[in-house]
């Protein structure tokens, strides 16, 4: 298996808990500028995902001109359309305001929130029901990559929150692996070790779904991903761009991902 030069090519940008409305407004005016002249092929796509007040704001300001490079997801949504869930936003919500993506089973959820491999596959379901696309998020921390039984932990994550979906709906997700002891600490894995893990992931997905499936899914790595080693990275044949967590809160390095994602095709 092996149509990295046909899959959906994606720069993702997880703001997370950062910036004030000025901030995420220069730094959205930032990169749309450089999308607006950049010349990207069409299976290429950009998205920034800022903190939830300034969704809205956000997906406001990006002209029409950069539908299918620039688009909207949330970092976070509750699985149902109403009703009483203080402090929550519901798809339909999100959907709304013009995003096209959520993020879902990120580390820092599934660490400071709790949420489970259920509620996970919950948030899946009412994201397709709503139209919008999950960016579905796996990875180990440093004591199961040590252990070795990392390829088992994160098949655990997919079986238990997406494989119960059909082809058709499984289709239409994006994954991010993220190795949770590279998130924030400076360290990232080897090239190696992402292809190795994203290989697994793909085998997995051939397993369930049949090879031509697994050949078509995007597949993000997510740790410690920067301008000075996304080439080496996104070169990989199973790495089809990556979430991006402190290298996206700065439009000159942001878009220097965009453009080595370009570069390697």
């Amino acid at each position: 298996m092996n149509n990295k030069s046909t899959r959906r090519k994606i720069v993702a940008g997880n703001w997370k808990m950062n910036l004030n409305s000025h901030q995420a407004m220069e730094l959205v005016t930032g990169i749309s500028t450089y999308l607006e002249n950049a010349e990207l092929p069409k299976h290429h796509e950009a998205i920034v995902c800022p903190p939830m007040p300034y969704l809205f704001l956000v997906s406001n300001s990006i002209s029409e001109e950069l539908e299918g490079k620039l688009s909207v997801g949330a970092q976070n949504c509750y699985p149902e359309a109403s009703g009483a869930y203080t402090g929550e936003a519901a798809p339909e919500m999100i959907a709304d305001i013009g995003c096209q993506y959520v993020l879902v089973g990120h580390s820092e959820r599934r660490k400071y929130f709790g949420e489970s491999h259920d509620f996970l596959a919950q948030k899946v379901n009412k994201l397709l029901q709503t139209g919008l696309t999950p960016i579905f998020c796996c990875g180990e921390p440093l004591e199961i990559r040590e252990a070795g039984t990392h390829e088992t932990y994160v098949a655990t994550q997919l079986r238990e929150s997406i494989f119960h979906l059909d082809a058709t709906d499984l289709a239409r997700l994006v994954i991010a692996y993220e190795p949770v002891w590279a998130i924030g600490t400076g360290k990232t894995a080897s090239p190696e070790q992402a292809q190795d893990m994203h290989a697994a992931i793909r085998n997995l997905l051939a397993a369930q779904y049949g090879d031509e499936l697994a050949d078509g899914v995007t597949l993000l790595y997510g740790g410690s991903c920067k301008p000075a080693n996304a080439h080496e990275l996104f070169s990989q044949k199973d790495v089809d761009g990556g979430l991006i967590g402190g290298a996206s809160l700065k439009a000159d390095s942001f878009t220097k991902l965009i453009e080595i994602l370009n570069e390697v095709g």
